[in-house]
């Protein structure tokens, strides 16, 4: 198998800012109550704030339903199955900007090792 590259390795840490810059805000929302699985409490709680958190919330909203149906079908069309698609489903609730990237690898990396067998 061949190395990380370095658009792997930047992905990486896209994912790992993404982590650190975005779960402060979710600890603090849930210190106040929040459940960070039941995302119609925490979409409907970003989208009542209004303005620019409601069009963040919508657009992220919308793109994580897609990414959701999408990396199960991708998964099983690259040939690593569904069940690795409902495991990064699993992990887009730790966040969609952590998981994307993460998948971007995996999903590099798998079609790369697999490429001609």
């Amino acid at each position: 198998m061949k190395s990380i590259s370095i658009k792997h390795w930047v992905f990486i840490i896209f994912g790992v800012a993404a982590l650190l810059l975005t779960w402060p805000y979710a600890f603090d929302w849930m210190r106040n109550g929040g459940n960070i699985l039941n995302p119609i409490a925490f979409f409907g709680d970003a989208i009542d704030a209004g303005g620019t958190a409601s069009f963040l919330s919508i657009d992220m909203m919308i793109a994580w339903a897609v990414f959701m149906i999408w990396v199960v079908f991708d998964c099983e069309r690259i040939g690593a199955g569904k069940k690795w698609g409902w495991f990064f489903v699993a992990l887009s609730y730790i966040g969609v900007s952590f998981t994307f990237p993460i998948y971007l690898v995996f999903r590099e990396r798998y079609i790369d090792k697999h490429r001609g067998e």
